[in-house]
């Protein structure tokens, strides 16, 4: 599937009257069917554009690089057209599979798709290859004329990854391979995932629901549900090492023909962001550990009378305060209001996911877990899954997957070569979502006890976007680095885990049995290797940027849209330069962790109150 936007936190039963009624998506506006004959036609049509497309073009962009941007331009416009049928097709795929892993008809689809595609597009592999091999003078000519011009910054960036580029036919292999290699082992984690059932009292149920329990009002459910979760994840837990040691070496391998230093530096590459900045972020948020977590869940403990919490009750709602579920309505209308009050047109972007079906709320049996914001293609719309309970902080997910489709709506005027965002940046309108969201709602609560579990949550969430996912960021590395001197037992992935949880949840959070088999159920070790960090990254930057938006300079709104639209056309570093941003700044990231500190400040000093 195309890069998801996944929120970092999303875990989700409540009863579904009191939910109203959940909307499912309408994948028509993609093709009607999976047996319709325009998906058919449109498959044929990419498999056929792509082989006259390598018979037309190969061996000759070296010359018409040198007859001019006039010659090469129409060239890849043409590309970026396949690029963009290539993109519907995989998109609608992926989406059916995602409403149900575990049907077989669409498991059997989404491989057939991918399979096609992927021999199709393997004669697209010698286009990017080839217009790297061109001199940089000459290429340097071309984009003085239209229409190449227009294609600057994707050329340019594209030249990036030059110096990891292998030969033609070694690039063709590895990507051919991909669907029975990393693409096989990612499809057996998801249906693995799916089709997982945990006993909850007598209740046969999947893992949104179960892990939804966590935020129960009842202890006992919390630790049932916990303990049902960590029974089940150790009964798998050969199955999910054979992957993780699988898909390690694979990428072990990618990294060192490749050239890859880092086991890292892959995705910073893809991120565009310098490995020194992602340190400095890592170290800083490393070092504010007790500062931040430590110190909220030793208050969260005094809250429920207790010296220390059980890893069960490190999300659950605080002690003595009424708990509620939110309607589907609700939780609409509480996002768009948020969003409209800071800008009518991004409310005007979020509304066409609800009324045009967009969105895929239930949970269902089977379902992916989660949520996520799917881009498609710009010749399409994006489509947000979610597994929507009621809660409060399901209510912020949903923000969270708004502010990915408003980002997506309005960087997909850029052309499906340059709409995609580095995800660096690919965070920050959806924490931006959810910071609006959240302070929207606490500034209509007066109540005591309310605004301090609404200010309670959102610190939880910022230390689940910023400290827990840089946790994730060092276990995946220990992982890693580790693999490089032979498989790893299932023993020593729980004890890496156990060792990075403690360190980052503190003393105040006992991490009994069980909870070192969790590290299994996190997709993103799995689909995206250290895509996690960009959360945190999102998460501060975000801190800093609302930061200026509440010192009310002018222009902000513009200047924002201006970020948004922008996709993939500018580096991080200039997008941020008219906010007077710089994350290259060793004491940026301290920007954004003094805003947690300050909330958690608040809590206490309410506490004192």
């Amino acid at each position: 599937m195309t890069n998801l936007a996944r929120s970092p936190y999303a875990v989700g039963t409540a009863d579904p009257d009191s939910l109203g009624l959940l909307p499912e998506w309408d994948l028509a506006d993609l093709y009607p069917g999976m047996a319709s004959e325009a998906f058919a036609s449109d498959l044929a049509k990419a498999e056929a554009e792509c082989k006259s497309f390598a018979e037309a073009h190969r061996g000759k962009l070296g010359e018409l690089a040198r007859q001019g941007g006039a010659a090469l331009g129409p060239v890849v416009q043409s590309y970026e057209a396949i690029e963009d049928r290539i993109g519907r097709i995989a998109s609608y795929a992926g989406l059916v599979y995602a409403g149900d892993t575990t049907d077989p008809q669409r498991a059997k689809f989404f491989g057939d798709t991918q399979e096609r595609l992927t021999a199709a597009s393997s004669d697209l592999l010698f286009f990017t290859l080839e217009l790297n091999r061109i001199d940089d003078a000459v290429m340097e000519a071309a984009l003085a004329d239209a229409p190449l011009d227009r294609y600057r910054p994707w050329i340019e960036d594209l030249r990036r990854d030059k110096p990891y580029q292998l030969e033609d036919n070694i690039e063709r292999l590895f990507h051919e391979k991909s669907v029975t290699g990393r693409g096989a082992w990612n499809r057996l984690f998801d249906e693995t995932l799916a089709s997982l059932r945990f006993d909850m009292r007598g209740e046969e149920l999947t893992l949104e629901p179960t892990l939804n329990k966590l935020q129960d009002t009842d202890g006992t459910v919390r630790r049932d549900a916990a303990l049902a979760i960590g029974r089940v994840l150790k009964a798998n837990l050969r199955t999910f090492t054979l992957i993780t040691n699988t898909l390690a070496k694979d990428k072990e391998i990618s990294d060192r023909w490749r050239g890859f230093q880092d086991v890292a530096d892959s995705r910073h590459l893809a991120n565009r962001v310098e490995r020194e900045v992602v340190e400095a972020l890592v170290s800083a948020v490393r070092d504010a550990y007790p500062r931040l977590s430590h110190r909220y869940y030793r208050l969260k403990a005094k809250w429920f009378g207790r010296e220390a919490l059980d890893y069960w009750d490190r999300n659950a709602p605080l002690p003595k305060v009424a708990q509620r579920t939110i309607g589907w309505g609700e939780a609409r209308d509480t996002v768009l209001s948020a969003y409209g009050d800071f800008a009518p047109e991004m409310a005007a972007i979020a509304r066409r996911f609800f009324d045009g079906s967009w969105i895929d709320a239930p949970v269902r049996p089977g379902k992916a877990p989660g949520a996520f914001a799917h881009p498609t293609v710009p010749s399409a719309h994006p489509y947000v899954l979610l597994n929507y309970q009621g809660k409060p902080r399901d209510v912020m997910t949903l923000a969270h997957e708004l502010g990915h489709g408003v980002h997506q709506v309005l960087a997909a005027g850029n052309g499906a070569l340059m709409a995609p965002t580095p995800l660096t940046l690919a965070e920050t309108a959806s924490v931006f979502g959810e910071m609006l969201t959240f302070r929207r709602l606490l500034a209509g609560t007066t109540n005591r006890a309310q605004r301090r579990a609404m200010l309670a949550q959102k610190v939880e969430d910022m230390i689940n976007t910023v400290v827990r996912q840089v946790a994730f960021y060092s276990f995946e590395r220990k992982v890693h680095l580790e693999r490089r001197g032979g498989e790893l037992t299932a023993e020593k992935l729980c004890e890496l885990w156990m060792s990075v949880q403690g360190e980052s949840l503190g003393p105040a959070i006992r991490l009994g049995e069980g909870y070192e088999s969790f590290w299994t159920y996190i997709p993103h070790f799995i689909h995206s290797p250290f895509y996690v960090y960009a959360y945190a990254f999102g998460d501060c930057l975000v801190n800093s940027l609302y930061g200026v938006y509440e010192r009310a300079e002018s222009g902000f709104v513009e200047r924002y849209f201006a970020l948004l639209s922008a996709g993939g056309t500018k580096p991080y570093d200039q997008l941020l330069r008219p906010f007077g941003l710089d994350a290259k700044d060793p004491d940026f990231w301290q920007i954004g962790l003094s805003v947690i500190e300050g909330m958690i400040a608040e809590l206490e000093q309410m506490e004192e109150g």
